[in-house]
């Protein structure tokens, strides 16, 4: 039977325009002068910046204040990093931690690993990366090799996982791996774990894109050794927790305004002479922009209230995904005559990244599964 989509008006709390003042005047002071504005959350990353991002509470807004959370709402923190997104600032180094490895935790973890965690990467000191892709798997997640036995006191993890965002900085990866043999339901038996990126048995190998960076890794596990005390959640219950974090993963403003400096950069350029062409462009842009904004806002405004959007959430990420590659296809033909430096620079670097950005956070088809899925129409 067809299940309706929930995409309810929501209203940004009464202080929304005091705190987005506030994050823009901090970002006016503490934004590296040197760094060209780029819109991906992967792009930039600065320890330096987290750590002040931290002092100022917003990380871990809206978690217990037991553990140094601010208790602030999901549609506070959306103006947060609407804001820092926006401003292309380099939020890289805590970002995953933030959105979702911190939730997890908060969610399935046990107090123990919540009072160990937590609070550093609240500080902006502690870093995550996702252990879930795999060689030669693809987009189809129960189909990975990577595996746990069991031995005294823990478990031993042998296997490898790759387009690991900042592995090769981070302190610990939350991974994906199986506990028990293929059974006739491919989603069970799989566990999740703590891994300390810094353990002897784990080598990191950076991967190089297009644009010759190199924050994808992959991660080979060879008989590393993880403690009980770092297993998230039950054992066998990995696939349910993997796909309550994706919720978190795919809802957010980062899976739309990864290409928003291009589109500030092109109306700069312009200014009041545009063209009929620029300006019909700009107001295709700007209403897909608009539309994709209300929506979610609308999925923050239903975690706020407890609810698990996943249907929504990947909604989001692919019709976001979709905008992402429309930015720069579009405006590369409706370029001024004498384009700045400034966004040449920012469409270029912006064309060589685009191809990621219908990968990360489960492929298009994967995407449109979990929408099909979600509206009972498989």
């Amino acid at each position: 039977m067809f299940q309706g989509l929930e995409f309810e008006p929501i209203q940004l709390p009464e202080n929304a325009a005091v705190l987005r003042q506030e994050v823009r005047d901090f970002l006016s002071e503490e934004m590296p002068r040197n760094l060209l504005p780029n819109s991906d959350f992967g792009a930039g990353d600065s320890v330096e910046f987290s750590r002040k991002l931290g002092k100022r509470g917003w990380i871990g807004m809206t978690w217990p204040a037991v553990y140094g959370g601010a208790e602030r709402s999901f549609l506070e923190r959306y103006v947060v990093t609407e804001e820092l997104l926006a401003a292309g600032a380099p939020v890289g180094a805590h970002w995953i931690a933030d959105r979702q490895s911190g939730p997890l935790l908060l969610k399935f973890g046990t107090e123990a690993q919540r009072q160990r965690f937590l609070p550093s990467i609240i500080r902006g000191e502690c870093f995550f990366s996702i252990g879930m892709s795999e060689p030669d798997s693809g987009s189809d997640l129960a189909s990975i090799r990577t595996s746990a036995r069991r031995v005294d006191g823990g478990w031993l993890l042998n296997g490898s996982k790759i387009w690991t965002s900042g592995a090769h900085m981070n302190h610990f990866m939350v991974t994906l791996v199986r506990t028990a043999p293929v059974s006739e339901n491919r989603h069970e038996g799989m566990s999740q774990f703590i891994v300390d990126l810094n353990d002897a048995n784990v080598t990191v190998k950076s991967i190089e894109n297009l644009s010759s960076d190199a924050d994808f890794n992959q991660v080979f596990l060879d008989d590393v050794f993880i403690s009980d005390d770092c297993v998230v959640g039950e054992p066998g219950n990995g696939w349910d927790q993997v796909m309550s974090e994706l919720g978190y993963e795919r809802s957010g403003t980062e899976r739309f305004l990864s290409t928003f400096r291009v589109l500030v950069e092109f109306i700069r350029d312009i200014g009041n002479s545009a063209t009929d062409d620029q300006e019909i462009v700009l107001g295709r842009l700007v209403a897909h922009l608009v539309t994709l904004r209300r929506m979610s806002v609308s999925v923050a405004g239903m975690l706020e209230e407890g609810r698990l959007p996943n249907t929504e959430a990947a909604l989001v990420k692919d019709l976001g995904n979709t905008f992402e590659r429309l930015v720069p296809e579009l405006l590369r033909l409706h370029l001024p005559e004498v384009p700045s430096a400034r966004l040449m620079n920012t469409l270029n670097q912006c064309i060589l990244n685009a191809p990621s950005f219908t990968l990360r956070g489960g492929t298009r088809e994967i995407l449109r599964g979990v929408i099909a899925r979600g509206l009972g129409l498989r």
